[in-house]
């Protein structure tokens, strides 16, 4: 495959999708809920994510044909050609959708090519709040607006984001105060706490200002996001030597057979390997495996 052109491709595609997105922030959007998964994130939906994508399909329809590729996105049914296919488009058209509806930032257009072991080959996602894009593709390094970037460690804050349903937990306080113990460990004034927005941009958001993390424990109930939520940011974090692993250290399950809920392994989304070890110290600590 010309992996440098299907990600031009996908960039174009990602910003015809944010055109649409855009289009629509000064109108008022009819809300509809899908029963599916856990929470308020996994199921709320609006004609702007279907337009989204319809957007996108407009255009990498095509390379489907040309390229035997199978087709995961967020508002179609997964007809399981992913587990047949080599590779597969993932798209999530809008993710973020209830930042979107408060008016907030923190929601983003999300496309990666997976391969069929779950590696994810290319990946990009459009920030159309900041007007940003960020590519990468597997072993070429990571680019943002089209040059090269290596995202490094220059805050004197440790950023730790998070969602709101992490926020609930009972364990949400000690987590910070290990992380605020930790960011004064490494001479960092504090600990930068923030509710910001989707998966797709608290990912994004920790590389522009490194150090951070973004973490989500396993649940035994459906959810925790989805394979279309992370597949793009892992080639970006794998692509600027930053980690993107479930919660035990192992890669993502981005070809997930059983579902496409990522809750069983969490995820952990961290700036350097060193911060991702030690986040999943935490994890130990705080989380209840027993849940499971």
């Amino acid at each position: 495959m010309d992996l440098t052109a299907l990600t031009e491709l996908a960039v174009q595609a990602a910003l015809e999708a944010g055109r649409v997105i855009r289009s629509y922030r000064e109108r008022k959007v009819e809300v509809h809920y899908k029963n599916v998964g856990s929470t308020p994130a996994s199921q709320v939906v609006t004609e702007v994510d279907r337009q989204a994508q319809d957007a996108i399909l407009s255009l990498l329809t095509p390379s489907i044909k040309d390229y035997d590729l199978a087709l995961l996105t967020e508002e179609s049914e997964d007809d399981q050609s992913r587990l047949e296919k080599d590779n597969f488009w993932c798209i999530d058209p809008m993710d973020g959708t209830l930042s979107f509806i408060k008016g907030k930032e923190g929601y983003s257009v999300s496309i990666a090519l997976v391969a069929r072991d779950g590696t994810p080959q290319l990946g990009v996602v459009y920030d159309p709040v900041q007007d940003v894009v960020y590519d990468a593709i597997r072993g070429q390094g990571l680019r943002r607006n089209g040059s090269p970037w290596n995202p490094k460690s220059k805050s004197m804050e440790l950023t730790f984001t998070y969602e709101r349903s992490f926020s609930e937990l009972p364990e949400f306080e000690e987590v910070k105060e290990r992380l605020e113990s930790h960011a004064l460990s490494l001479g960092l004034e504090r600990l930068n706490p923030i509710q910001y927005g989707g998966a797709v941009m608290n990912a994004c958001h920790i590389l522009e200002r490194a150090p951070g993390c973004y973490f989500k424990f396993p649940k035994p109930q459906e959810g925790g996001g989805c394979i279309w939520d992370y597949a793009a940011t892992a080639c970006l974090f794998r692509e600027a030597d930053a980690v993107a692993s479930d919660v035990f250290g192992h890669p993502l399950d981005l070809n997930r057979a059983e579902s496409t809920f990522m809750n069983h392994r969490g995820a952990l989304y961290a700036t350097d390997s060193a911060l991702a070890s030690k986040v999943r110290e935490i994890i130990t600590v705080c989380w209840d495996s027993s849940a499971l």
